[in-house]
C-alpha cells in the first residue's frame, strides 16, 4: 500500500497522542484485574495471539497487504523490542515492584529515547526537550512520592528500566525503516512478540490454561483490541509523523491517566502531591511539544 507523506496537522497528532495516554492509562486497571486470575506472563500472550490475529484479518480484508523486505525486517525488530523483550521485562518486574515505583522507572523514557535516537543519528539532542523530560520525571515521582521509599531489590527495578530501554529501541526501529501502514506493521510486531512471551511464561513455570469465565476474559480482549490493536496501530502512526522522543513522553503521561482513573473509578484519595505531578508532567509535555514546534519554524524558514 502506498502511504502518504503529507505532514499531517497539529490537530490530528495531537489527538492520536491523547489516544494513546488514555487507553494506556487505562490498561493498568485491566492488568490489575488480569492478574487476579490469569498469568501475567500467560496473558500477555494471549493478548498478543488475539491482537496478531485480529490484526492480520484487518489487514487482508481491507487488502494492504503485510509488509515485505525493509518494511518487515523494521516491523519486526519493533516487535521484538516492544512486545518480545518490554512486555516480558515490565510485566515481570512489576510482579515485585509497587506500580507507583514502577511508574517511576519507565518514566524515564523520554530520556532514554531521546539518547538512542540521537545514537542511530535520527534525532539532535534538544535542551529544552531534555528539560522537559526531567520536569515530567520530577511530577511522576511526585504522584508516587509514597511508593518511592519501598524496599525492593535491584534485580527488578533493573528489568524495568530495561523495559524502557527495549520499548525506545522498538519505537527507533520502526523509525529507521521505510515509512509503512501501521496496521500491519503492528500485524507482525504482536506475532513476533508471542514466542518470547511464551517462552517467559514457561521460564517462570506458570500455568497456561485458556480462560473459560468471563471475569478472566474481558481483561484479556480489553488488552488485545484497545491496547494493542488501537493504542498500538495509532502509535505507529505517530511513530510516522513525531520524533521518537516526543511520542516517549506518552510514558509520563499514562501515570497521570492511570491516578485519575484509580480516583474516579477506584476511588482512590485525590492528594495535592498528585495535582502538583500531574501539573509538573503537562508542562513537561508541552515543552517536549514547543521544542518540536519551533524545529518545524526553523526547518521552514531556512527551506527554499
Amino acid at each position: 500500500m502506498r502511504q502518504s507523506h503529507r505532514a499531517p496537522g497539529n490537530a490530528r497528532t495531537t489527538l492520536a497522542f491523547t489516544t494513546c495516554t488514555v487507553i494506556w492509562g487505562s490498561t493498568f486497571l485491566f492488568i490489575s484485574i488480569g492478574n487476579d486470575t490469569v498469568p501475567p506472563m500467560w496473558a500477555a500472550s494471549l493478548r498478543l495471539i488475539v491482537a496478531a490475529l485480529v490484526l492480520v484479518g484487518l489487514v487482508l480484508a481491507g487488502g494492504r497487504g503485510l509488509p515485505t523486505g525493509r518494511a518487515l525486517r523494521a516491523a519486526a525488530a519493533y516487535g521484538m523490542f516492544q512486545f518480545g523483550f518490554n512486555l516480558p521485562l515490565l510485566y515481570w518486574g512489576q510482579t515485585v515492584v509497587p506500580s507507583g515505583l514502577a511508574a517511576v522507572v519507565f518514566a524515564t523514557i523520554p530520556i532514554t529515547s531521546a539518547l538512542i535516537a540521537r545514537a542511530f543519528g535520527l534525532e539532535r539532542l534538544d535542551p529544552l526537550k531534555m528539560g522537559g523530560a526531567v520536569i515530567a520525571l520530577g511530577g511522576v515521582a511526585l504522584l508516587f512520592a509514597h511508593d518511592l521509599t519501598a524496599s525492593v531489590t535491584a534485580l527488578p527495578l533493573l528489568a524495568i528500566y530495561l523495559a524502557t530501554v527495549a520499548a525506545a529501541l522498538g519505537s527507533t526501529m520502526l523509525k529507521r525503516g521505510p515509512r509503512q501502514d501501521p496496521m500491519a506493521a503492528n500485524a507482525v510486531a504482536a506475532a513476533v512478540g508471542v514466542p518470547f512471551c511464551l517462552l517467559a511464561s514457561w521460564l517462570l513455570h506458570e500455568t497456561r490454561q485458556l480462560p473459560t469465565h468471563w471475569v478472566q476474559i474481558y481483561p484479556i480482549l480489553y488488552l488485545a483490541i484497545a491496547g494493542s490493536v488501537g493504542a498500538f496501530v495509532v502509535f505507529a502512526w505517530l511513530v510516522n509523523h513525531w520524533q521518537v522522543s516526543t511520542i516517549a513522553f506518552i510514558g509520563v503521561v499514562v501515570p497521570v491517566i492511570a491516578v485519575t482513573l484509580g480516583v474516579l473509578v477506584r476511588h482512590e484519595r485525590l492528594l495535592r502531591e498528585h495535582l502538583l505531578g500531574s501539573l509538573l508532567v503537562l508542562a513537561g509535555v508541552m515543552l517536549a511539544i514547543a521544542s518540536d514546534r519551533r524545529r518545524m519554524r526553523q526547518a521552514r524558514a531556512v527551506s527554499p
